[in-house]
């Protein structure tokens, strides 16, 4: 059909422009002439069988051709289709991963936040609740750091500002009180209490200081000594503790360093108990004026017990002078507690004053 619509088109198109030739040239004396010329220059609209004939059949493989490529683009729409199907269906699928991994997180995180404010409302409730522990060290989790954590009534361990040992320096020099001592040989009684060992001795014994008179209760023994003068301190120390008719606490302090044996500790060595926590009663008398000094100077200052529960408002009094024991004497008590001494505690300013 295109092939009979191309001539077709070409004659209108070749009369047009004769026709305009025409009009356009001088009147001739001849116009059969010209007419005739003009008729056998156009040619013939009659359709052309021969060749129409033959179109159909030299269209085949064209319009077969035009076919297989429609098939072809038709055929790649499909594919193209079904890849982005498979994009989307792919893409649909991460999206839902991606959602259930973040529900699931969030789940998580839920129950782990659940968690940590159960384990902080456990923690401040036992916080909360009052400690009564009892065991106590001089190192490692149950030393002198965590003393308070220990026990509720232990708590000046560790916040109160008046706590003992310390370092007796800058003390302020004068003219101090003598200490009057009354002691007496008095029957006694041991305890290795597993952090020293500890003479408990007969009523009848009295220090005055102050115008107070205090009465002697116990005595006990450190390794090293706890405290220091101008930051040197000694091998060993026994601390008596006295306490007055009204309740206040006094502890002498006299200080041990190497050289002849003393009686009194040799007494006490005697009669060790043979397992902790049994306490012993000798059959003797024990004198305790033997552990004094011959020279009464002192330092003096307020302070604590310098062992749970770390009472304050303690009345320390520490004479300048040590006094000896042998060094078999010091090396038995080594073996037994090589180290029972607390940490030097800060001064916080308090007043110290020493004999001058």
């Amino acid at each position: 059909m295109r092939n009979l619509i191309a001539p077709f088109a070409f004659g209108l198109a070749l009369a047009a422009a004769n026709a305009t030739a025409s009009e356009a040239a001088p009147k001739s004396d001849k116009p059969a002439e010209a007419v005739k010329a003009a008729a056998a220059a156009v040619p013939s609209i009659k359709p052309n069988l021969k060749l129409a004939a033959a179109t159909p059949a030299a269209a085949a493989p064209a319009a077969a051709a035009s076919k297989s490529e429609d098939d072809a683009e038709v055929d790649l729409s499909v594919r193209i289709a079904e890849k982005l199907a498979e994009l989307r269906a792919k893409q649909a699928l991460r999206a839902e991963q991606a959602a259930r991994a973040r529900k699931v997180n969030d789940a998580k995180r839920r129950k782990d936040a659940e968690a940590a404010a159960a384990a902080a409302a456990i923690a401040a409730t036992a916080a909360a609740k009052p400690k009564n522990g009892t065991h106590w060290t001089y190192e490692g989790e149950f030393g002198p750091e965590n003393w308070s954590k220990i026990n509720t009534a232990w708590a000046s361990c560790n916040t109160g500002n008046r706590q003992s040992p310390i370092d007796l320096r800058d003390g302020l020099k004068v003219d101090l009180e003598q200490v009057t001592f009354d002691y007496h040989p008095s029957s006694f009684n041991e305890i290795d209490n597993g952090h020293t060992i500890q003479v408990n001795v007969a009523g009848g014994n009295f220090l005055t200081v102050g115008g107070t008179t205090y009465e002697l209760q116990q005595f006990h023994f450190h390794r090293p000594g706890e405290e220091r003068i101008n930051g040197k301190g000694t091998e060993m120390v026994v601390h008596m503790v006295h306490k007055s008719y009204d309740g206040k606490l006094a502890v002498l302090a006299v200080l041990l360093e190497r050289g002849i044996a003393n009686p009194m500790i040799q007494t006490v060595w005697n009669n060790l108990p043979l397992e902790k926590l049994t306490t012993v009663t000798p059959s003797i008398v024990l004198d305790v004026n033997e552990i004094l000094p011959a020279r009464r100077d002192y330092f003096t200052y307020m302070g604590s017990l310098t062992e749970p529960p770390c009472t304050e408002n303690v009345l320390w009094i520490v004479m300048k002078q040590p006094m000896t024991a042998s060094p078999q004497q010091m090396a038995l008590f080594s073996r037994l507690y090589p180290f029972n001494a607390r940490p030097i505690q800060p001064s916080n300013g308090r007043m110290i004053k020493e004999s001058q």
